[in-house]
């Protein structure tokens, strides 16, 4: 346990950080995973509404994305791969 006040304090700006990277890390992972999921929906029905859909959902995930970025919780590079991913899986369908 930490003896001094300057330990105590990064224990919590520890905490309050590691609370704020799984947010933003799991909320991406379960977009990424709807996205796909809708995408394999669309994929089988080819409705114009549903490509719609998928276009406003890439967007959210990016903006959030991009946040993750900002704040130091992604790498650029790992934002980077996981937009030009999403998006190829988008061209793709």
């Amino acid at each position: 346990m930490a003896n001094n006040k300057s330990a105590k304090k990064r224990i919590e700006i520890t905490k309050r950080n590691r609370l704020r990277n799984r947010y933003y890390k799991s909320s991406v992972k379960t977009l990424i995973k709807v996205f796909c999921h809708e995408l394999e929906a669309y994929k089988t029905s080819q409705n114009p509404e549903e490509k719609e859909k998928l276009k406003k959902m890439l967007n959210s995930i990016y903006s959030l994305i991009d946040k993750a970025t900002k704040k130091n919780v992604l790498h650029k590079n790992a934002a980077a791969r996981k937009k030009s991913k999403l998006t190829v899986y988008l061209k793709t369908a």
